[in-house]
């Protein structure tokens, strides 16, 4: 019995290095959506592998998968914000990974993983205007002044005079916009591979 819980446990491991390797490179394809955000705010869809870890092999493997890329991420490439950029990423992909496999886990079927999705996209955009508002704005005021941040923020909409403005206008559409990206292009491949990843 032990010997197959060690052979599981192997697989698991093997499985979701493979995932945050994955991970890990797309994060380098990224690109900015001005007409939504300031520049050094950028889209990727690295969240895809934790996504599919999260159904494969449930909400935990999501959560490890999106920590794991992030620290490969400073380790090999490096960061221009002290962490701060990684910190984030790791926080709103946990929030949307996890939560669609947990709904997921409990409901194993494709509307499970549509409902899953979507709740994951409300609750990471969510937890991207609390964490951004709280946490990672006024860490990142160490690296780009705060009125500077706000100044380019109302470069792309003059709506922005603040720091709660940025979460309204900016960082909310960019997030629906990413978790909505994530999730449709995980529906498209999700039924080719998912049998790579399955213990």
């Amino acid at each position: 019995m032990n010997k197959v819980n060690s052979k599981s446990n192997v697989k698991v491991m093997s499985r979701i290095g493979m995932l945050s390797a994955v991970a890990f490179l797309l994060m380098f394809f990224e690109f900015p959506l001005t007409f939504i955000a300031p520049s050094f705010i950028k889209l990727d869809i690295s969240d895809l592998p934790a996504m599919v870890g999260a159904f494969t092999m449930g909400p935990v493997a999501g959560v490890i998968i999106s920590a794991v890329k992030n620290v490969l991420h400073i380790a090999l490439k490096g960061t221009s914000t002290g962490g701060v950029g990684e910190l984030s990423n790791f926080i709103i992909a946990s929030v949307l990974t996890g939560t669609a496999g947990i709904i997921y886990k409990r409901d194993n079927t494709f509307k499970g993983a549509i409902v899953g999705m979507l709740f994951g996209t409300v609750l990471m955009t969510i937890a991207a205007i609390i964490s951004n508002y709280f946490v990672i704005f006024p860490l990142y005021a160490n690296f780009m002044p705060m009125e500077a941040i706000i100044n380019a923020g109302k470069a792309v909409n003059a709506n922005i005079s603040s720091l709660w403005d940025m979460m309204i206008y900016s960082l909310v559409p960019f997030n629906l916009i990413k978790g909505f990206l994530v999730s449709i292009v995980t529906m498209l491949i999700y039924k080719k591979i998912s049998h790579l990843f399955r213990v």
